[in-house]
């Protein structure tokens, strides 16, 4: 299965935003474009609004969340809402989805809702919203990774996303076919240490889920793969790394003469403490892997979560 991405449409560079302007994503169109294909939406169009077109927002009275043009009318709420949900729905073949941030039918967080009162008077804002078509998104996938391209711009949120849009297409490339616990067993094998340097109770948790789950295999790979991706979205710190590195030091420790393991431990300190980039003692330990094989060290996805072209890890 090729990886497609869903993307709102103006990030692609279309012109389909109120003022008929785009906010094209340099990394999405130029870079992260190398490796996946784009699905783009622009949910305010499909209902059927123009371009251009008058702006709407989020404003809640009497508790109610509605999405219409700041004088009130032209209220759109439940068209959004309706079009996400039939997408939602459709969207088995999209391993990730990026929407527009801030706005009030892409948002995926922080979109500004504006108060009113009994007396219909405006009383303020706040930044609490989610877009309507990216709520219903995210409500009806909660597996499926997804950010906005606000939060792209961070390193750390950036490489996080990508790892998990690959790791989300390695579980539906493997699952087409149907699920079994020996498909759930190998997947978990693969990611024991890409999840072990995210979180290393979920990594015990999602380990004894496997060995001891009675549930009926289609429950127990939906249940698997929503706390697996959810675990994923904890950014992996330089100590949770440092950590995951030790354990795969262990692996060649019968091989390496004293001073290549004081080498690669030197190495992995440096990095815990800030001196040297991840890219530094991984890039040892694939020599190490290349001097003394292990089969089950290769085919662990935390060496290579993705294309390493797109230099991820090289900031950090």
């Amino acid at each position: 299965m090729a990886i497609t991405i869903g993307l709102s449409a103006c990030l692609a560079g279309q012109e389909v935003r109120f003022d008929k302007s785009h906010k094209k994503s340099n990394f999405c169109m130029n870079e992260l474009s190398r490796h996946v294909s784009f699905k783009t939406y622009c949910p305010e169009v499909a209902i059927g609004l123009p371009v251009p077109r008058p702006t709407i927002r989020q404003i809640k009275y009497n508790d109610v969340i509605t999405v219409s043009r700041p004088d009130k009318t032209g209220d759109v709420t439940k068209e959004l809402a309706e079009y996400g949900q039939s997408v939602a729905t459709k969207i088995e073949d999209l391993s990730g989805f990026i929407f527009t941030a801030k706005s009030p039918s892409c948002g995926m967080e922080r979109v500004k809702i504006y108060h009113y009162n009994d007396e219909n008077k405006a009383t303020g804002s706040d930044q609490t919203g989610v877009g309507m078509f990216a709520k219903q998104i995210m409500d009806i996938n909660p597996a499926l990774p997804c950010e906005e391209n606000g939060r792209l711009n961070d390193p750390a949120i950036r490489e996080n996303f990508v790892l998990r849009v690959f790791a989300f297409n390695t579980w539906q490339l493997m699952m087409q076919d149907g699920f079994t616990k020996h498909k759930l067993i190998q997947f978990h094998t693969q990611y024991k240490y890409l999840l072990m340097s995210h979180s290393q109770n979920s990594y015990r948790e999602l380990g004894r889920m496997l060995g001891t789950s009675e549930a009926p295999v289609d429950e127990l790979a939906k249940e698997y793969i929503v706390l697996f991706m959810t675990a994923l979205k904890t950014i992996a710190s330089r100590k949770s790394h440092a950590n995951t590195l030790n354990h795969i030091q262990g692996y060649f420790s019968k091989h390496l003469t004293k001073e290549q393991k004081a080498e690669l431990t030197t190495q992995i300190d440096d990095y815990r403490e800030g001196l040297i980039p991840l890219m530094a003692p991984l890039t040892l330990l694939k020599h190490y892997l290349m001097m003394y094989p292990d089969e089950y060290i290769a085919n662990q996805r935390y060496l290579d979560p993705y294309p390493a072209d797109l230099k991820l890890r090289y900031g950090y």
